[in-house]
């Protein structure tokens, strides 16, 4: 399939054939082959070249699986759009928490394997967060606050850092005594090793105790180095021999090589200063393998990702993870006693709490109950999107999965928002 759409003098849509990434999942005769209607179809495409003209978004990549097949794949506007260069279909992105996922699939095979448990403690694995103290704040009559240690009251698990209720947290400006303590012992510099940095986490005060309170953080980060205890090997070249060679996914890791850097995706300026936001070349090589944010990858590799998901744990005859795995990692882990962080209200229809008709599973959020929440979906789908604009979920009761790939900071909560309901709608059958 090959067909260029020219769509006024600034946006382009651009429609190439399935890399050699995509093969092994189908593509769809039509739309109407698996429920969809292709003139309610057309209204997505419509609604994101009508963004890139506007000035919205650079551009972006769409793919949606349904019953196995594809039925979109496509690309619109610009991989750089100061080149004037268009988006195609193979394009390679900075999917940041998108790597949540991957590396969490990568910990899980290790549980399968015996090589360690979900209720372990951390402490395990990284003795030092045997010794990690809980922060405890209290507000003074005058306003200010007082902040005092105590010990954990349970052992910080391995399933916490997979929910994010392990009681760490990301580094902030200001807005809380320990967030502020991530920025000033540098917790994420690019240059150290997952075994820095976790050293350096260990000695810094947990936000909440283990076990009461989501709260999304460097868990992920946390757990990539546990894999690597486990395993004996770096964290990159265990998810690339467990995961993404096994898969065949060519262009997912943790930077692209030099001959791929033409293909990687570039922001566009935004925000109110009208600048370009800080996300890294794809070929930019950290020493710091973030287990919570540091992959790149194309829609194509994603997808055969989450078919793997939709297969019941295998794809092309290779076996990652057993069904009732995914049934594990895919049900809702926070309890109904469980507290959401006093800044989680960013994460707006996101949220996973009771309240949105949503939750966590482990290494992504899980959609509990039809109503409540303002998107579309279905009870037990599940998702998980990245900072740099990256977003996905799989919908097991309609059999569908969608990627969306694009890099911009600023139009990603909307985009996810517009991706639900303009896909939901075009599903007829």
């Amino acid at each position: 399939m090959s067909m260029v759409r020219a769509l006024g003098l600034t946006a382009l849509a651009v429609v190439v054939a399935l890399p050699v990434a995509a093969q092994g999942i189908p593509k769809a005769q039509s739309p109407e082959e698996v429920g969809f209607l292709s003139t309610r179809l057309k209204r997505l495409s419509d609604r994101i070249n009508e963004g890139v003209k506007n000035n919205e978004l650079p551009g972006a990549v769409v793919l949606i699986a349904r019953n196995g097949k594809i039925v979109m794949f496509d690309s619109f506007g610009f991989r750089d759009k100061d080149a004037k260069v268009p988006m195609t279909n193979d394009t390679i992105f900075r999917i940041a928490s998108m790597t949540k996922p991957i590396v969490t699939v990568g910990a899980m095979m290790l549980a399968e394997e015996g090589k360690l448990s979900l209720a372990d403690p951390v402490s395990k694995y990284i003795p030092a967060f045997a010794e990690t103290k809980v922060s405890v704040q209290k507000k003074l009559a005058d306003g200010t606050v007082e902040m005092s240690l105590e010990p954990q009251a349970r052992p910080m698990t391995i399933q916490d850092l997979m929910r994010h209720t392990s009681g760490l947290t990301y580094g902030a400006n200001g807005s809380n005594p320990v967030k502020q303590s991530y920025l000033d012992m540098k917790v994420a510099t690019p240059d150290q090793t997952n075994a820095d940095m976790v050293a350096k986490l260990a000695k810094l005060a947990l936000l909440y105790q283990p076990g009461t309170t989501w709260e999304y953080s460097h868990s992920t980060d946390v757990l990539g180095r546990v894999i690597e205890v486990v395993s004996g090997l770096p964290l990159d070249k265990y998810i690339e021999e467990r995961i993404t060679k096994p898969l065949k996914l060519g262009d997912t890791a943790f930077e692209a090589s030099a001959d791929k850097k033409d293909r990687g995706a570039r922001p566009q300026k935004e925000g109110p200063k009208n600048e370009l936001p800080l996300i890294p070349d794809i070929t930019f090589k950290a020493t710091w393998k973030s287990g919570g944010g540091g992959m790149v990858s194309t829609a194509a590799d994603y997808a055969r990702f989450l078919q793997m998901f939709a297969n019941g744990g295998q794809l092309d005859g290779v076996r990652l993870i057993s069904r009732k795995t995914i049934d594990l990692m895919t049900a809702d882990h926070l309890s109904p006693d469980t507290k959401m962080g006093e800044d989680m209200w960013r994460f707006e229809a996101l949220e996973p709490s009771r309240r949105m008709g949503q939750g966590f599973g482990l290494g992504f959020a899980v959609r509990n109950d039809q109503g409540r929440n303002p998107l579309h979906g279905s009870p037990n789908d599940y998702y998980w999107g990245g900072a740099y604009g990256t977003y996905f979920w799989h919908d097991p009761r309609e059999r569908m999965y969608v990627v969306f790939m694009m890099q911009s900071m600023t139009a990603r909560l909307p985009y996810r928002y517009l991706m639900r309901e303009l896909v939901y709608q075009a599903l007829v059958n």
